[in-house]
């Protein structure tokens, strides 16, 4: 998973599995595994112990954004899903709902 973690850049469309712990009803601590699709629009502080990375996606026609810790246990796994080809490494024009990337290339 670590060769993954540096491979990660701004315009990739990436899967984050994160690990939920919920409390049932009868007090039971249960974990379960929730998948963030979207686009890493910021990665910050290299890749140092405290190194995140911006996820953004558009859920019902709102943007939500989720900051990621990389090194963090409740991270289980992230998958690319494809790659973009950008110029810059901070990709905060893609809130503005008009502007989009223009070229995707898929990563087989």
């Amino acid at each position: 998973m670590l060769e993954t973690l540096a491979q990660i850049r701004p315009g990739m469309t990436v899967k984050v599995h994160q690990k939920i712990k919920e409390k049932t009803p009868k007090g039971e601590i249960k974990e379960r595994i929730q998948i963030f699709e979207g686009m890493v629009i910021a990665r910050k502080h290299g890749s140092e112990a405290g190194s995140t990375i911006t996820v953004r996606k558009i859920s019902e026609g709102i943007g939500v954004e989720k900051i990621f810790p990389l090194h963090s246990p409740m991270v289980a796994k992230i998958d690319i899903v494809r790659t973009g080809k950008v110029h810059r490494s901070k990709l905060y024009f893609l809130r503005d709902p008009n502007k989009k990337l223009k070229e995707v290339k898929k990563i087989k």
